[in-house]
């Protein structure tokens, strides 16, 4: 078939409209299989370039969505889809949705895109971080000593500091757990009812459902009354017309995006994170089952079969039936989504899943109630009790076996939150959630005897503080260095990820935060000695750029990123400091130049001056094998203001957003090549829709989690 050139377009001008040539020209030169849907999209001035075209079905057992990018002309391509019928409709920056239409595989469609007629309805389809940007926080001069006591609009007197504000309301707090600027939130719902102000509404809404209680806490961390104005203000002005600066429309190698979605679980549960191969080895599981886990909300895992895209689900029970559901019954006020209804109800309380080399889903979960079996505590002969004995744990583990569909319980002394395996002959399951404690497993043993006791360990974190190089008596965190002695730390591990050279690292949160580095030593936990890094703070105790650590993770030279409060993508390589790493003055502070920082992809909040942005990611997870195919070692934030994961390519940011439906939220990760020769096609990233509030997303009510595929063609026809 002949293609035409743009001279011809342009001579051909007098007797065709350019609208016209342009669907010609799309037509002529785009590839298309059977199993695809192609074509140009163009607006009043022409070719639309930068949007995002989205093929939507319900035909197959779950629901199914692909999303592509339009290229430089316009043209777009979307491959390999499923023998259904597709609703297909463009959606991007500066336009409003064109109108649906139906398509079927195999065919051209030309679409017409829908140019927004006003700024308030092109904002209506930007990420949650650009409305929350407009939010105005409490100026600096407000966290005065003397100011934050006599402050009679309710400043908290236990917030010393901007940074420390920002630290709470995001990922320490509010954005933890869902996104703040999403319709849902940055409108007062009519069904709440009249109240007297937006500040009155705001504590009313903030009550709502079995999460009301921990909100009013978090509101009480930053003093209750100035939130409130704070959060008035921001919905007040909005209301009255003010909207956000537009995004940028993917460019360059965002374009060559290719997003599929599947709906699972259902709409009174919320997805904490999913699972879809061996972390050490991307390969396996290839083309299997997708896993995830539902922490509080309810007791079953949901499956994903993406060659068959169906969903499914496992059930989860707990050993001891005593065992009370995690997320309690107790509703300060009636949601306005659910009423008085209990949504979440699990025990299991399933919160991070990890596959091992066999296949088997391990999972940090709730077996029992929290007080410890005898062996884990004071007089116990086991050898971490005898060093650093555990009276409780909130959360323990499990293991499903998906060849035999049998769940195992495994009753650890040590609390457990995350979980990831180490490269080692004991295939050690390393935990963090332990509080001051870090916890693992011998699986081979565990395998060999099926002892649960023997097979685990735990150990407080020491410092080395006397600097000879090994474990000896230590002095306790609220007691001064010894010169004599080390020193336990109580910084515990949030994140958890085993290096390639045995050291266990992770995150400790809180302001400013730190990186922890254990060396478990040859025989733990008699010989494990940890190291800590605290985020650099200048002379005045404040932040000297980023802040307050979340999730993270340890590419395979050994150096460690994690997302932090202050909106950036921090990196910390041990390698770089020119001090002692222990002795009595290696407590903390003595590595500034270890880190550095990268601020992320969106503007600051109002009232804030100091580096960062508003973004809040919760997790940072790296591609050490170069799943997604931009090279190894690559590190790639949850993005959760952006709506989208945030790769850092060689110092610059690569942002893959999720358009569809508004509100995506994730709390990790993670890479599978299901065919190391099939190009594109054979790799790609897996996530899920994490937020608590599913119904605060685009759809609302009756919105379900998703599982989500993330693949880069060479170019964004690919096919």
């Amino acid at each position: 078939m002949r293609t035409m050139s743009r001279s011809y377009c342009a001579v051909a001008a007098l007797g065709c409209a350019v609208l016209v040539c342009a669907r010609q020209l799309a037509g002529q030169t785009i590839r298309i299989d059977t199993d695809g849907i192609a074509g140009v999209v163009t607006g009043p001035n022409g070719p639309e370039a930068g949007v995002w075209v989205i093929a939507e079905t319900h035909d197959l057992p779950t629901k199914f969505v692909r999303i592509v990018v339009t290229d430089d002309r316009g043209r777009y391509l979307v491959p390999d889809l499923p023998k259904a019928t597709y609703a297909v409709w463009v959606r991007g920056y500066g336009l409003v949705d064109s109108p649906k239409v139906q398509a079927a595989p195999g065919r051209v469609v030309n679409l017409t895109a829908a140019p927004a007629p006003n700024r308030r309805a092109a904002a209506e389809y930007y990420p949650a971080g650009y409305w929350f940007s407009l939010m105005h926080v409490p100026d600096k001069s407000e966290f005065t000593a003397t100011a934050a006591a006599s402050d009679p609009n309710g400043m908290s007197p236990n917030v010393k500091s901007q940074a420390e504000w920002l630290r709470i309301i995001k990922s320490g707090g509010c954005w933890s757990c869902h996104q703040l600027g999403s319709k849902g939130t940055r409108e007062i719902p009519p069904s709440l009812g009249p109240f007297p102000s937006s500040a009155v509404a705001w504590e009313r809404r903030l009550q709502s459902g079995q999460a009301g209680v921990q909100m009013m806490g978090t509101l009480s961390q930053l003093g209750a009354q100035r939130a409130l104005a704070m959060f008035a203000d921001w919905t007040d002005r909005i209301a009255a017309g003010e909207v956000p600066g537009p995004p940028p429309r993917p460019r360059g190698v965002e374009r060559n995006v290719v997003i599929t979605e599947w709906d699972w679980a259902d709409p009174k549960a919320y997805l904490h994170d999913e699972v879809s191969t061996d972390r050490r080895h991307p390969t396996a599981n290839a083309n299997g089952s997708i896993y995830g886990s539902l922490e509080l909300s309810a007791d079953y895992l949901p499956v994903l079969e993406p060659a068959r895209n169906d969903a499914s689900r496992v059930p989860l029970t707990v050993r001891d039936p005593g065992t009370a559901p995690a997320a309690g019954s107790q509703l300060a006020q009636p949601s306005p989504y659910w009423g008085s209804e209990v949504i979440w109800t699990s025990k299991a309380n399933v919160h991070n899943p990890m596959f091992d080399e066999r296949g088997r889903v391990w999972l940090t979960a709730t077996v029992r109630p929290s007080d410890n079996p005898d062996f884990c505590k004071a007089g116990s002969s086991h050898p971490s009790a005898r060093l650093f004995p555990l009276a409780r744990s909130g959360r323990q583990l499990a293991v499903y076996d998906p060849t035999n569909r049998k769940l195992t319980h495994i009753s650890t002394c040590f609390s457990t939150h995350h979980l990831m395996f180490a490269e080692d002959a004991n295939r050690t399951l390393w935990t963090s959630g332990g509080g001051p404690a870090v916890g693992w497993l011998n699986t081979r043993l565990f395998d060999q005897t099926g002892d649960e006791e023997k097979s685990q360990g735990w150990t407080a974190l020491i410092l080395d503080a006397n600097g000879n190089g090994k474990r000896d008596t230590y002095v306790e965190p609220d007691q001064p260095v010894d010169p004599g002695k080390d020193k336990r730390i109580s910084a515990g591990l949030y994140a958890v990820a085993p290096a390639p050279d045995g050291s266990i690292w992770g995150t400790s949160l809180g302001f400013p935060g730190a990186v922890v580095r254990l060396n478990p030593g040859p025989n733990p936990p008699e010989t494990a000695l940890a190291e800590l890094y605290e985020l650099p703070l200048d002379k005045s105790g404040r932040p000297v750029e980023g802040f307050s650590p979340r999730g993270g993770d340890v590419d395979r030279d050994g150096v460690y990123w994690t997302a932090l409060a202050s909106g950036h993508l921090a990196s910390f390589d041990r390698r770089k400091c020119t001090g002692p790493l222990n002795g009595p003055t290696a407590t903390g502070q003595h590595c500034p130049e270890g880190w550095t920082f990268y601020p992320e992809p969106l503007p600051q909040l109002q009232g804030v001056t100091t580096p960062g942005s508003a973004e809040a990611s919760y997790y940072t997870w790296v591609d050490q094998f170069g799943v997604l195919g931009l090279g190894a070692n690559v590190p790639i934030n949850t993005g959760n203001g952006s709506e989208g994961l945030l790769v850092l390519k060689d110092g610059k940011w690569i942002v893959l957003r999720v358009p569809y439906p508004l509100g995506f939220y994730t709390k990790w990760m993670d890479g599978r090549i299901d065919d190391p020769d099939g190009g594109w096609k054979g790799r790609g990233l897996w996530a899920t829709v994490s937020t608590r509030a599913p119904f605060h997303m685009e759809g609302g009510k009756g919105t379900t989690s998703k599982v989500l595929h993330f693949q880069l063609r060479p170019d964004p026809l690919a096919r």
